[in-house]
């Protein structure tokens, strides 16, 4: 037990460069703390006291922000940062080394029974405000993008972004050793779309304005009005 409170706390520091301390880690990172009620919460769940492992978690909820329901099942070394509003369902997995930002939602999509959340891969980073819906999987090394509302399953190795969720990088590039916390660095197919449109236009633009200067050269008139 001892070791894995310490594997928390290290995990902190990798992935926090504002971690300054052991003494502020232990006494300030809500992240931190919202697992370590969980653990508890979900012992209890296990040994089927389900009442007092939910009014665990709803007061770890009230202290820290963070709802992590005792039935899901967490990994080894989950970073949850600043992780106000996170919500994390009852038939959740959640991988080894992920990433959780502050908005994050693994919920469900309707009232079925059994499987009904998803199931997050290993290495996996999900950012700011990112919803992941239903009992669908999230393969491992994936990053998700900022707002992004995921319903369909994304093969490992991925990055996806918008709404609802598209892959828009596989595998193409090795996945980076270690934590990859790069989530501002995200492309952003919309604005790309917009750019190409853009570029089309100026195309097009420039053709008319060649056209108009061969016709004033050679006395044709072209109506270029639309």
């Amino acid at each position: 037990m001892l070791q894995r409170l310490r594997e928390d706390v290290q995990m902190v520091f990798e992935r926090d460069p504002a971690a300054k301390s052991t003494l502020e880690v232990v006494l300030s990172y809500s992240g931190l703390h919202a697992l370590w009620f969980y653990r508890a919460a979900h012992r209890l769940y296990l040994g089927r006291h389900f009442v007092s492992a939910r009014m665990l978690s709803q007061f770890a909820r009230f202290v820290t922000g963070i709802e992590i329901h005792p039935g899901a099942k967490i990994g080894r070394r989950l970073f949850i940062d600043h992780g106000s509003g996170v919500v994390i369902g009852e038939t959740t997995e959640v991988g080894d080394d992920v990433t959780l930002y502050q908005g994050v939602t693994l919920g469900g999509t309707g009232k079925e029974h059994g499987k009904r959340h998803p199931t997050i891969g290993d290495r996996v980073m999900i950012s700011s405000g990112a919803k992941i819906l239903g009992a669908i999987t999230i393969g491992d090394d994936c990053k998700i993008g900022a707002g992004a509302v995921v319903v369909r399953s994304v093969p490992p190795h991925c990055t996806v972004v918008g709404v609802p969720g598209r892959v828009v990088r596989v595998a193409g590039e090795p996945v980076p050793k270690g934590v990859d916390l790069q989530h501002g660095d995200l492309p952003d197919p919309i604005s790309e779309a917009i750019l190409a449109l853009t570029s089309q236009i100026d195309r097009l633009e420039a053709r008319i304005a060649e056209l108009e200067g061969k016709s004033q050269r050679d006395g044709i008139e072209i109506d270029t009005s639309l």
